[in-house]
């Protein structure tokens, strides 16, 4: 089977993002049902597009993130898809919040 990484190639100033499911149980032992969980918020960067054009479309301004980097983005932010039974989602670069170090 290909990897995610091959089947989608972001165009543009978009990221592929692996989002981080929360954990179903809290620390006080809680289960929580799939209605009471919050989208996540974070997420592994699985492929980066070559950037967007500057203004006068001639030249490419480079992404500030890369493939391996843990990065927090808007809540509601891209377009979710499902690739091999993952769900992942395509996110505009301006959309992503910060970097996780």
């Amino acid at each position: 089977m290909a990897s995610v990484k091959t089947q989608v190639r972001p165009l543009g100033d978009r990221v592929l993002v692996r989002p981080v499911q929360r954990e179903e149980v809290t620390k006080s032992g809680i289960v929580l049902p799939d209605t009471a969980k919050e989208k996540p918020q974070r997420g592994e960067v699985l492929a980066v597009g070559p950037g967007r054009f500057d203004e006068d479309g001639e030249k490419r301004i480079p992404m500030d993130v890369k493939v391996g980097d843990h990065v927090l983005f808007a809540k509601y932010a891209g377009t979710e898809l499902k690739v091999d039974d993952e769900e992942l989602l395509i996110l505009s670069e301006k959309d992503i919040l910060a970097v996780v170090e």
